[in-house]
């Protein structure tokens, strides 16, 4: 059995480049997200939910955490300083925020906002949404003066914003972690940065979790994928990609699927990040064409619940159906416009100045 481990090739010797499957999967996960949405903006169960114990658009953000969490930890490694890490992070993460925000606030709220537009403008709600969710780490705000308040999910103009916070949170708590080990290795033992670096971790980790409004299960949850995908970076010389290895845990899976969601939830939690390395890594050919078209997750994650918002307010008819197709191809065009009139050039921009 060892012998079939080591004769797989291993993810460091596969995670060479950007020809991979990472823009395939997270667009699969942005469009999971709007489908599971859609069930609830209709107010309708969402299929096998109950009994896995997870629907399918907390899985699909578990998917973003645990690509982030590589990628992220690759970049970094990959930067000169943490200035440098820290200028990345924004180029990805702030643009394309700022840009579905004026589209959320002043062509969304004007068209839809019950108030007239002057009123509109006046309300203090309304640049108070604008300015931080700008920022984020100062909090999401959810609520524009009088947009979507006749919808199920009464008055939320971006329920999708809300895992944002905790994206960037890791962000920080990667650098803290990751300076305090290159910091002391320069003097000491790998096992003592090793230990210091841990320490550094878990106290921002405490203080996020006990004065950071960050709910606890969640950061916790999201620490989990994060950093188990960050710790996968470290290790990928070390970890083989083998199709034994994703057998042994499908069949796991639907062994603990018949037993119950709890043991469904076990094997998930613990195997989700082996399977999406995977996935991102082993299957090569035609599937790769993908990646000639761009990264549409993102910009399908920003203008998802918007643009499904606004259709529910202007026709009550929508089946789940129905508003996955309508919504779907709305929101991909926006976030073709996005990718490639605004996210690209802007990271083509970081580059060249780098």
């Amino acid at each position: 059995m060892l012998k079939i481990f080591s004769s797989a090739p291993t993810l460091g010797e596969l995670a060479v480049g950007k020809d991979n499957n990472f823009n395939l999967l997270r667009l699969l996960a942005a469009f999971a997200v709007l489908i599971s949405h859609s069930f609830a903006m209709l107010g309708h169960p969402e299929p096998f939910a109950a009994s896995v114990g997870k629907n399918l658009g907390a899985m699909a953000v578990d998917v973003f955490f645990v690509t982030s969490g590589f990628l992220v930890c690759a970049s970094l490694m990959r930067s000169r300083n943490a200035l440098d890490y820290l200028r990345a992070r924004a180029f990805r993460i702030f643009p394309a925020l700022w840009m579905m925000l004026v589209f959320s606030v002043f062509v969304l709220g004007a068209c839809f906002s019950r108030l007239d537009f002057a009123s509109y403008l006046q309300e203090t709600q309304t640049w108070r949404y604008f300015l931080k969710n700008a920022v984020l780490m100062g909090g999401v705000e959810f609520y524009l003066p009088g947009l979507f308040e006749q919808n199920h999910l009464k008055g939320i103009v971006n329920g999708s914003l809300w895992s944002m916070i905790y994206e960037l949170s890791m962000y920080v708590l990667l650098l803290l972690a990751c300076t305090a080990y290159f910091y002391v290795a320069k003097y000491r033992t790998h096992a003592l940065a090793l230990t210091v670096a841990l320490a550094m971790f878990l106290c921002a980790w405490f203080v996020a979790d006990r004065f950071y409004f960050l709910e606890h299960f969640q950061l916790l949850r999201f620490v989990w994928f994060f950093f188990i995908a960050s710790t996968f970076y470290w290790i990928r010389y070390r970890l083989p990609m083998s199709g034994t290895i994703i057998a042994m845990i499908v069949a796991s899976a639907l062994i603990a699927l018949c037993i119950s969601g709890h043991a469904f939830l076990i094997v998930y939690y613990l195997a989700l990040p082996y399977v999406i390395f995977y996935l991102a890594y082993v299957p090569a050919g035609k599937i790769r064409a993908f990646n000639r078209f761009g990264d549409y997750s993102y910009g399908v994650y920003l203008y998802a619940f918007p643009l499904q918002q606004a259709l529910l307010v202007s026709y009550s008819g929508w089946t789940v159906a129905a508003l996955v197709i309508g919504a779907g191809a709305l929101t991909l065009v926006c976030a073709i416009c996005s990718w490639h009139w605004l996210e690209q050039p802007v990271l083509a921009l970081r580059i060249r100045s780098h």
